[in-house]
């Protein structure tokens, strides 16, 4: 594998499988980032009063070609939950009308769609999707059948936060526009981790991170709008970019003073994948994610949530553990083993969660299985 453990300013000490949390920055993207808060702080008056549109517009050129999406439909946002926010709070809703969603959701996203709710009278609908689960196929009839005349917003992830599985985010868009039902897509994991063409892809609203998988600075994140919503969405922040007649991008960029620096290293983290062959990277990585999810079925004698298949697993994987407490047994190997990984209870349920990137190897692997069997006690 071509490791690029190197590329890396994570401690080497831990074994990092939990890339899908925050991140990690490559050392060359990371000084890009430094040298432009240098910049920053040299000519702050310079910097933020005459070039912050000029460099943060160069910035969403090098994103949109990299998303294939229109420059204009792309503002830069801290992370996906003020993306999602930003759309959730500007969504005209009426007592009565529905937000569709699974029960896979990002816990923090089900807090916002909760809140809306509280405000607005509208009912957040959070379908099951029993694990395991089967085909895309299934999926997505199963989806619908919970589609109701009720029906305003489909909000869904193209990647679970809990369970890391893709789900087929673009058939769903697909039946939704011809439904006349909007689609808020959470990319949170997506960027940097799987193809992502939103023209093919034609969602309402999309929200990534690029300091996820992309490995770019934290802080550096996206909304994309369809053009035709771009009346309708409201910044989080009112500030001077809110004149008449502004741009969907002008009246989010400018709000207030603040480090523009992350979001200007994105082109840096799009060049770092791409000068690594990171279409080889990827595929190495979910290499190692078939390999982990066959020997911990085989551990634990527990079956799979879903099938081995690019279809569901990039280079993220939840996986079930026999019954127990799920947070002691992430701290016993961080503080015994140093493994760095979260766990998950979903459904009740004790789950790991381990990603697998660039700098990792079958190695990081091996020291996970030779833990959980100390662990529970498996020789």
């Amino acid at each position: 594998m071509n490791n690029l453990r190197d590329f890396f300013l994570l401690d080497p000490n831990v074994v990092f499988l939990n890339h899908g949390s925050f991140g990690a920055c490559p050392i060359p993207v990371f000084e890009t980032y430094q040298n432009w808060q240098r910049e920053l702080e040299r000519q702050p008056v310079e910097f933020l009063g005459r070039r912050n549109d000029q460099l943060l517009d160069a910035a969403r050129i090098a994103l949109a070609a990299y998303l294939n999406a229109d420059v204009d439909n792309l503002i830069f946002v801290p992370n996906a939950t003020i993306g999602i926010n930003t759309v959730a709070r500007s969504l005209s809703l009426q007592p009565g009308d529905e937000i569709l969603a699974t029960d896979h959701e990002y816990g923090a996203l089900d807090y916002t769609w909760n809140f809306v709710c509280g405000k607005t009278g509208a009912k957040y609908i959070r379908h099951p999707v029993p694990l395991p689960v089967t085909s895309h196929a299934d999926f997505v009839e199963s989806f619908w059948r919970a589609v109701t005349p009720r029906t305003k917003v489909i909000f869904i992830s193209h990647i679970t936060s809990p369970t890391g599985l893709i789900f087929p985010v673009e058939e769903i868009c697909r039946r939704a526009r011809e439904a006349g039902i909007l689609t808020v897509v959470d990319g949170a994991h997506v960027p940097g981790h799987i193809a992502l063409d939103l023209k093919a892809l034609d969602p309402d609203f999309y929200s990534g991170n690029c300091h996820k998988w992309l490995c770019a600075p934290k802080g550096a994140a996206f909304l994309y709008a369809r053009h035709d919503h771009h009346p309708i969405i409201d910044p989080l922040v009112i500030s001077w970019g809110y004149v008449e007649n502004a741009s969907f991008v002008q009246r989010n960029q400018w709000q207030g003073t603040r480090d523009i620096a992350a979001f200007l290293s994105v082109p840096a983290a799009i060049e770092f994948q791409g000068s690594h062959n990171w279409d080889v990277i990827r595929a190495n990585c979910h290499a190692l994610i078939s390999e982990t999810r066959t020997r911990v079925a085989e551990l634990f004698d527990l079956p799979p949530i879903s099938p081995n298949s690019t279809d569901w697993l990039g280079q993220m994987l939840t996986f079930p553990l026999p019954p127990c407490d799920a947070l002691a047994v992430k701290t016993r190997l961080y503080d015994e083993f140093c493994i760095e990984l979260p766990q998950v209870v979903w459904s009740d349920r004790p789950h790991l969660r381990v990603s697998f990137q660039g700098y990792n190897t079958s190695e990081d692997l091996n020291r996970l299985i030779d833990a959980l069997k100390v662990i529970f006690d498996l020789g």
